[in-house]
């Protein structure tokens, strides 16, 4: 057998292999809610949305730019449904992307004070501009609520379904999440992708061929918002209220240690910090006392995984998916 026709062989094995893994994870994505009690029912909505916050989160750091502010983006999205829902009477549906057309429209207007700077000015000052947002939504009682927030969100309507039902709006979160999870992929692995790579590690030599890095990075920055926003409005209308507290720099921290502790060199590292820390986090919940320590526990967390396991959780998941694709296609 030539190289060309090995080179082919390899091709087709590796798609093969990936449709498998996708069929694999739907099954078993699609039978896990009936599995679970209530509470972790719960638990498994809010963590298919987070898939979201973190792997849009993710799209910022090809860049090379890590900010604090996506998590207030969530809110701005959140924020943007739940009055367009109450106060105006707007179905959800029409609310799901405005929301998310909300969050982007917040970062392109931060675009200019923002990427004047980089790196670690970059994070602080989207830490400000985070905080400016917040404190306008606690002192703005009239529009916003203050700190008691907007309650009594409606759920989605559709076809007479029930989406009190954590099973259902379970499975409308699935499909919403897969959706944008699908355009992020296919975003990262497009020409566009590429040059966010090329702009993060070799930013001089990308501009001397033409390349906008400005506004590639703005870009970057947008598009992570707009789902960002698009995540806080499933977020809110299951748990029908919100408030400023829910999208301090405290549940930012936790976000940017998920992604740092699962990796963020590859498209399913983050949604694999996510996982093995929320279940991690829901075992410890049941000792007394765990809330007092849990900022300690993920500082530990964050720290072991600096030091001793620095491509993050991805790197061993890489080596069982190495064995099972050569026990498949190379025996």
């Amino acid at each position: 057998m030539n190289t060309t026709q090995t080179t082919n062989v390899n091709s087709n094995s590796s798609i093969l292999y990936r449709w498998l893994a996708i069929i694999v994870v739907l099954a078993a994505l699609l039978s896990l809610p009936y599995g679970l009690r209530y509470q972790h029912q719960d638990l498994l909505i809010f963590l298919v949305i987070n898939f979201l916050v973190v792997v849009s989160y993710r799209l910022m750091t090809l860049t090379g730019e890590w900010s604090l502010i996506h998590l207030v983006i969530v809110g701005v999205g959140a924020y943007s449904s739940a009055m367009l829902t109450k106060f105006l009477g707007l179905s959800f549906w029409l609310a799901l992307p405005i929301g998310g057309l909300g969050g982007a429209m917040v970062a392109a207007m931060l675009c200019y004070p923002l990427f004047r700077t980089s790196q670690f000015y970059f994070l602080i000052g989207s830490f400000a501009a985070g905080e400016s947002i917040r404190l306008l939504w606690i002192y703005d009682i009239g529009t916003f609520g203050g700190t008691s927030g907007i309650h009594g969100l409606p759920l989605p309507e559709l076809f007479g379904i029930d989406f009190g039902e954590a099973i259902n709006y379970y499975y409308l979160v699935l499909v919403v999440v897969g959706i944008c999870l699908a355009l992020l992929y296919r975003l990262e692995k497009s020409r566009v992708g590429l040059t966010l790579r090329a702009i993060h590690w070799q930013p001089k030599l990308a501009e001397s061929i033409g390349v906008n890095a400005w506004g590639y990075r703005s870009a970057a920055f947008i598009v992570a918002s707009f789902f960002a926003g698009v995540a806080g409005v499933l977020k809110v209308h299951y748990l029908g209220n919100l408030n400023p507290h829910q999208f301090d720099i405290t549940p930012m921290v936790f976000v940017l240690i998920w992604v740092i502790v699962g990796g963020y060199r590859t498209f399913y590292g983050p949604i694999l910090g996510a996982v093995v820390l929320v279940v991690f986090d829901e075992v410890l919940r049941s000792f007394q006392g765990f809330e007092d320590i849990r900022p300690a526990i993920y500082g530990f967390i964050l720290i072991l995984s600096i030091l001793y396991l620095p491509d993050g959780l991805e790197s061993l998941a890489k080596k069982p998916i190495d064995y099972v694709y050569k026990w498949l296609f190379n025996k």
